[in-house]
């Protein structure tokens, strides 16, 4: 077993394991601000059980690695966006935020704390589970008979295709009991997501991708313009072998769909981009303006929703509903780094 303090020297093993932020709720619970995304300096500071200034310090130490994880100092309009959409009270001319990636950072990093040496500790517990686990399920075993496709794709597929356009119809005609299969359907697309999560970190491996791959990636997107950001959503749909893609240009584009294009197998698609500051979220009213646009003006057989942010609750359910992928900023993240979305194939 490696001992935990050798993630404060290694840059590459801290990176190998940034995507583990549900360590830091097994140690303690972490506050987040109201846009439940970010925390400040002295939330990260009494998480941490250190003072401010050792947090000051250890960003002015490694202020580039925090950054790429997800620390970003708001100043202007971003500031004022956040306070309005935080309702912070806060006078200050600027604030730093960090992520949750960017919490796990600081908890690889800072030497003087206990909770972070529970952090690191639990890390090094998690991957060594990992690394230790015999590879033996049925995904793997599919794969080896030889076949294209993995059993969580197949199962989300059937659930996308048929289960929940049958929970539709009973809906539609149940009267007493549409409650209850409301329950049931929204049950049902939760596995759904899980699936597509868990194909999502399986075609990663089967790619030989290293964590190391996707490093830089949201930054990138995060400093792109309106224009640059739909050109490289429009190149992803090339990569995954859409033809006919067309971007339309402008807030709004044509009819509120910003791209359309043809999926290898005839299906038409239409495409929303927002590239929003990472602490925004899509809202309900955004989706249902989308979800009308998309199948209803342009039937698309196909609706993505891109966004470099987070959707709301209530703006997936009406996704999930209106049979639109919601996009969001880590899903985005891996499509970018090669893993291919689920619902083009």
């Amino acid at each position: 077993m490696i001992n935990e303090s050798v993630l404060l020297e290694s840059k590459t093993l801290r990176t190998s394991v940034l995507e583990r932020t549900h360590v830091l709720d097994k140690v303690k619970a972490l506050s987040l601000l109201p846009d439940g995304l970010h925390v400040t300096t002295a939330m990260v500071a009494a998480y941490y059980e250190v003072n401010v200034t050792a947090i000051r310090s250890l960003i002015a130490d490694h202020r580039d690695e925090l950054e790429a994880n997800g620390y970003h100092v708001l100043t202007g309009t971003q500031l004022s966006a956040f306070k309005a959409l935080s309702r912070s009270q806060s006078r200050s001319a600027s604030l730093a935020i960090f992520s949750r990636r960017a919490v796990l950072n600081v908890g690889m990093l800072l030497r003087d704390s206990e909770v972070a040496r529970q952090v690191r500790t639990y890390l090094l517990d998690a991957e060594y589970e990992v690394r230790t686990r015999p590879v033996d399920n049925l995904i793997h075993r599919a794969s080896w008979d030889g076949l294209d496709e993995r059993v969580d794709s197949r199962i989300t597929d059937v659930l996308g295709k048929t289960v929940v356009p049958m929970f539709n119809a009973l809906i539609e005609t149940s009267g007493e009991q549409s409650r209850e299969l409301i329950s049931l359907r929204e049950d049902v697309q939760q596995i759904q997501m899980k699936l597509i999560e868990h194909d999502i970190q399986l075609s990663r491996l089967q790619r030989g991708q290293d964590v190391k791959a996707l490093t830089g990636v949201i930054g990138t997107i995060d400093a792109m313009n309106w224009r640059e950001f739909e050109e490289h959503v429009a190149g992803l749909l090339r990569r995954d072998g859409c033809t006919d893609v067309e971007l339309y240009g402008g807030h709004g584009g044509d009819r509120g769909v910003d791209i359309s294009a043809r999926t290898a197998d005839g299906r038409t698609v239409a495409v929303q981009c927002k590239n929003f500051a990472p602490f925004r979220h899509v809202l309900s009213g955004e989706m249902q303006k989308f979800l009308g646009a998309s199948k209803v003006l342009h039937k698309a057989d196909v609706a993505l929703y891109v966004a470099t942010c987070a959707f709301t609750r209530e703006s997936l359910a009406i996704a999930a509903q209106g049979g639109v992928t919601a996009v969001h900023r880590g899903l985005l993240e891996a499509w970018s780094a090669g893993v291919q979305l689920q619902v083009l194939r």
